[in-house]
């Protein structure tokens, strides 16, 4: 009996570092990398702009790390429990949201060495990353939004906290959305 709670209590504390690392990496790190560029929200507004590429960097890769690492342990934790894997909305549009934000850390590379890309500007590679960053950045906060309608998270957070919680991923979605429409899709429509 002592060697299934201790199994059940290590359990619970591996998964636990699920929700804090995804938690981590799209509410926090990979939101701050995006406000980096902000005018009116950074911190770094007033260093340079390779400065605050290479911190987007540091943190979007961070982000990364923690978001893969989030994904490993709820996939070795559902192993151990002979779960399904991604099998919940909030599964699949987690795992995409990993994926996605994988291919564009690698995309970013070229934004670095635009030089790789003989036929495109840089103004068109900064206006794609951008977008297509967004795509990755509202569904990682989907997925985060999925995963508070769990039944683990409803009846962990309750009550009004559990609408705070809500508020938070949509609210910053919404200011990343601003400012990304902001900085390069109404500017590019102004300048046609």
């Amino acid at each position: 009996m002592s060697q299934l709670t201790s199994t059940c209590a290590s359990l619970l504390g591996l998964f636990s570092w699920h929700p804090l690392l995804m938690a981590l990496a799209f509410s926090f790190l990979m939101t701050e990398a995006l406000l980096i560029f902000s005018p009116e929200t950074s911190l770094l507004r007033s260093f340079s702009r390779k400065v605050r590429v290479w911190v987007h960097w540091a943190l979007q890769l961070l982000a990364l790390l923690c978001a893969l690492l989030g994904l490993g342990i709820i996939t070795y934790n559902k192993h151990l429990n002979g779960k399904g894997h991604f099998v919940t909305w909030h599964g699949l549009t987690g795992l995409l949201a990993v994926l996605y934000t994988s291919g564009q850390c690698a995309g970013g590379v070229l934004l670095l060495y635009p030089k790789l890309m003989k036929n495109w500007t840089l103004a068109k590679l900064k206006l794609y990353h951008a977008t297509s960053g967004l795509v990755g950045y509202l569904l990682g906060c989907a997925s985060l939004m999925l995963g508070m309608c769990s039944l683990w998270f409803t009846t962990t957070v309750t009550g009004a906290s559990w609408y705070l919680a809500m508020l938070c991923p949509l609210i910053t979605s919404l200011v990343i959305m601003n400012q990304v429409s902001n900085a390069y899709l109404y500017r590019k429509r102004s300048q046609h």
